[in-house]
This record gives C-alpha cells, sequence and structure tokens, in this order.
C-alpha cells in the first residue's frame, strides 16, 4: 500500500528534456512517480518563448487536463488551434492529437490525466505553418 498522501515541489522533480535533447525547447517534469501516483499522471511544462513542443501526441484511453498556469501561447487539437492565457483549463480526449506553442513570454502548464502504460503514441513533425 502506498502513503496516504506524498508532497513534492513540482519544479524539484527531474527535468527529462535534457535527457531527449530538449532543452533549448522546454522543461519538462513528470511527476507521478515521485509523488508515488498510483494512478495519476501529473506533469509540468515550461515552453521557452516562441517554441513549439517537438512532437505532438495523443492516447487510446486517457484524457487529458490542462492548466495554463503562466505566459500564452496556442494548442493545435487536431485541426483546431486555439489561443491560450494563464488559467484557461482544457480538456482533451483521448484520441485528439496535441501540442503547444510558447507565446512571446514562453508558456508554462501543468497536466493531469488518468495514467496507462504504453498509452501514447508521439507524432513528429506534426505542426504546419
Amino acid at each position: 500500500m502506498s502513503a496516504r498522501y506524498t508532497v513534492k515541489r513540482i519544479t524539484e522533480v527531474d527535468d527529462s528534456a535534457p535527457r531527449f535533447g530538449f532543452q533549448d525547447v522546454q522543461e519538462a517534469r513528470f511527476a507521478r512517480d515521485d509523488l508515488q501516483a498510483e494512478h495519476t499522471g501529473v506533469s509540468h511544462h515550461r515552453l521557452k518563448p516562441g517554441r513549439r513542443q517537438p512532437f505532438a501526441h495523443r492516447h487510446e484511453r486517457a484524457e487529458e487536463v490542462y492548466v495554463v498556469l503562466a505566459g500564452s501561447g496556442r494548442l493545435k487539437l487536431d485541426e483546431d488551434i486555439i489561443e491560450l492565457e494563464p488559467m484557461d483549463a482544457i480538456r482533451v480526449a483521448p484520441e485528439v492529437t496535441r501540442a503547444f506553442e510558447a507565446g512571446p513570454d514562453g508558456i508554462e502548464l501543468l497536466a493531469f490525466g488518468p495514467r496507462h502504460d504504453g498509452d501514447g503514441e508521439v507524432i513528429r513533425g506534426w505542426w504546419s505553418d
């Protein structure tokens, strides 16, 4: 049985972006293990000003919710592009392909959703201008 609760400063979670060569674009902190969460995924993302995530993704089963904490930008959801600003919350159905683009001040967001191992597909080169 896991602990009844876990406290962790999300900015102290390991930044996985450098491990994949994306440190010039973003920070990406996936906190599920640090929080000892059994069924919930949570991640913290900071995209640098004017940068796009290096790939899009979608899921088979996991619905996700994103909350913009600071900055602004855009989110491409399949063929739709929406503008984002602080405190916008967006629910995305599993099958929708998604990727973020930061505005002139960058964008910082949290992502939440159920965690299913192996449930995710990466799509490279997905943004088109």
